[in-house]
């Protein structure tokens, strides 16, 4: 697979920012959903639109959600939301933003809210 990811669980990985283009490789590998924590227009006009990964992610057979987050302000609310998209999302989850720092914090923090968040569902 050409995407590079990073798994924090068997059932949750995070990755850097990530295109239209890349939604295939993702359900290939077996992923199943995919989270969005990027805010558009974040990296400039060269950033793809969430709506655009939407579309080809819905298209490669995956389920995926927008929940933007801006880095360094993740908030409780941030953390409850996350927490209920890895509930409800079919698994393997992935998640991207800039570096892929951002998901990785949100995840840890969902853990401590909810240690059943994504941990051992699949």
């Amino acid at each position: 697979m050409s995407v590079p990811f990073q798994s924090l669980s068997d059932t949750f990985a995070v990755a850097p920012q990530l295109a239209p283009a890349d939604m295939r490789d993702l359900a290939e590998a077996g992923f199943k959903s995919v989270i969005i924590n990027r805010p558009d227009g974040e990296g400039g006009p060269d950033q793809p639109a969430s709506d655009a990964v939407i579309e080809a992610a819905r298209a490669a057979g995956l389920e995926a959600r927008y929940q933007p987050v801006v880095s360094g302000s993740i908030t409780q609310a941030d953390v409850a939301d996350f927490a209920g998209l890895l509930h409800a999302l079919p698994g393997p989850v992935l998640a991207f933003c800039r570096s892929g720092g951002r998901c990785t914090k949100l995840y840890q923090a969902a853990q401590q809210l909810d240690p059943d968040a994504k941990s051992d569902r699949g």
